[in-house]
């Protein structure tokens, strides 16, 4: 085995998905870890931005059976600290703790499950999240795993790490999936509450250290569809995937108590993400 192995590691997770055709070439393991430091106004996953286990509760799956009060009699209560221990008695799903800690020795079994999918379509793993490398020491675990095993390996990434943990992971990592929300500065902060500098950095070292790379822009109409044209430029001859906004993670707002602050938005059109991939060369077009 190799020493530099990191064995029996333990991560925040909030979900492991099993056959994805997204996030990566072929058919995919995707690992969401939980955790996030950054707030991006539409988040898609926003059970993903804490870096503690949370309860999500659903009203309407509520049957009023009684087993969470009376498992626990702060249920329903001003005293509630969203622990989640309660969603363990729950049977319609009305309560779900969202994040859990595993060890990397565990989900890596998960991932071995589907190997032979991998070797047939080209596919792979890909850590999402959150952010996977705000917890350097399982990514490296699971990353380190799947390349002794011969597995495509994909990160998705904001970038707002500290630069030595980007040149730590890129030697086993074969595809980053790296997000820019946006150029301008100031724009960005009041998108997702951080400057961008770090993350436009860090984007140039990945392409001077040779990674390979798809850069990943998401299109919410009224707050950064302005700059496509500027991240386009930013990008080069690189590639470019434009994803398009969309609010069907209201839901998930909901059951988190949040307010979804781009919930009006308007939801791009598949027409109008084919005239920009005609527009800009760079541009992915997967529709």
């Amino acid at each position: 085995m190799n020493p530099t192995l990191k064995k029996g590691v333990e991560g925040l997770i909030f979900s492991i998905q099993r056959y994805s055709l997204h996030d990566g070439p072929g058919i995919r393991t995707i690992v969401f870890f939980k955790g996030c430091n950054l707030r991006c106004l539409w988040c898609h996953n926003p059970e993903s931005q804490s870096a503690v286990p949370e309860l999500m509760i659903y009203p309407d799956k509520c049957r009023s059976c009684g087993a969470c009060t009376a498992f626990c009699s702060k249920a329903f209560t001003d005293a509630c600290s969203k622990c989640g221990s309660c969603a363990s008695v729950c049977r319609y799903g009305a309560r779900d703790k969202c994040g859990r800690k595993e060890n990397a020795d565990d989900v890596f079994d998960v991932i071995l499950k589907d190997r032979d999918y991998y070797e047939v379509s080209g596919g792979g793993v890909t850590l999402s999240g959150g952010e996977p490398l705000l917890q350097p020491e399982f990514s490296v675990s699971l990353l380190e795993k799947c390349r002794e095993n011969g597995i495509h390996t994909a990160v998705e990434t904001a970038g707002n790490v500290p630069s030595e943990t980007l040149e730590r992971i890129m030697p086993l990592t074969d595809l980053f999936l790296y997000d820019i929300k946006c150029i301008d500065t100031e724009l960005h902060k009041s998108l997702t509450g951080v400057s961008n500098d770090l993350i436009l950095s860090n984007s140039r070292l990945l392409k001077n250290g040779g990674a390979e790379v798809i850069f990943r822009m998401p299109v919410v109409p009224g707050f950064n569809d302005s700059e496509i044209g500027a991240v386009s430029e930013f990008v080069g001859n690189g590639k470019l995937e434009l994803m398009p906004y969309h609010n069907i993670c209201s839901a998930k707002y909901n059951a988190l108590g949040r307010e979804f602050k781009t919930r009006k938005a308007d939801v791009p059109s598949d027409d109008f993400i084919r005239r920009l991939a005609q527009e800009y060369p760079n541009v992915i077009n997967r529709l």
